[in-house]
């Protein structure tokens, strides 16, 4: 029984044989579409290259070869992904410092545009307002924000805060990706995200479905009309039963 491709890749990837890391995407060509093998070989080779750094079981200079080649190896894969017809949709994707977490955004990016989603790849966080302002320019369907470090999290929920304060997109779902939202349950929802996606597949997936996001006003002024109809409702009670 042949070898599973993402087994055979880890090999050369963890020792930085980028010329066999690479022939082994383009053969896997061969047999699967380049979705597949960005979800399910560049994806969780990246996601294990990740862990082991986390447990001290690599050294920095092969996790930063590692992610290197994965770049690489999801670069010749993004050129090589069908485009469907734009389906309307647009998508802002951020991501925090590290090279590890921009190829995870930079993946989801890639898929999503082959959906056709109208992506904005920014990248690495920049500074709140200038986050505010291109949601403002772009009105996107939904932002990305992936992190895979307990660092990462003050400055994600500062963002989230800042853009529902100012009302900005109230429709806009903010989705989370990453390993940090992996490995912390419910930590999505404590820094006021809508949504969580552990893999790119899981993104696609979820985002194919998600619904407009209804603002805190909206859901105030329904919860208000209800109340205002219970109300009603009572005091029409006894007039009835006098008749």
């Amino acid at each position: 029984m042949a070898e599973p491709l993402l087994l055979r890749y880890l090999q050369p990837l963890l020792t930085g044989r980028r010329a066999e890391c690479f022939e082994l995407v383009r053969k896997g060509l061969d047999d699967a579409t380049a979705k597949h093998l960005l979800c399910e070989v560049i994806w969780p080779a990246m996601t294990q290259v990740d862990r082991l750094f986390r447990d001290d079981r690599i050294s920095q200079a092969v996790e930063q070869m590692a992610t290197r080649i994965n770049r690489t190896a999801a670069d010749q894969l993004q050129a090589a992904l069908p485009m469907t017809p734009r389906n309307g949709k647009r998508a802002v994707v951020l991501c925090a410092a590290m090279e590890t977490e921009e190829l995870g955004a930079q993946i989801c990016a890639d898929l999503l545009q082959a959906e056709g989603w109208e992506i904005f790849f920014v990248g690495r966080t920049v500074a709140h307002d200038e986050v505010v302002a291109l949601l403002g320019q772009t009105q996107p369907h939904a932002l990305l924000v992936f992190g895979s470090a307990p660092e990462d999290v003050p400055d994600m929920r500062g963002l989230i805060q800042y853009i529902r304060e100012l009302g900005t997109c109230p429709t806009m779902n903010i989705v989370t990706s990453g390993g940090i939202f992996t490995r912390a349950d419910d930590l999505w929802r404590e820094i006021g995200a809508d949504a969580f996606a552990p893999t790119a597949r899981d993104l696609l997936r979820l985002l194919a479905d998600l619904a407009p996001r209804e603002p805190k006003s909206v859901r105030r002024s329904i919860v208000k009309k209800r109340n205002r109809k219970r109300k009603g409702a009572k005091l029409a009670v006894p007039a009835l039963a006098g008749e």
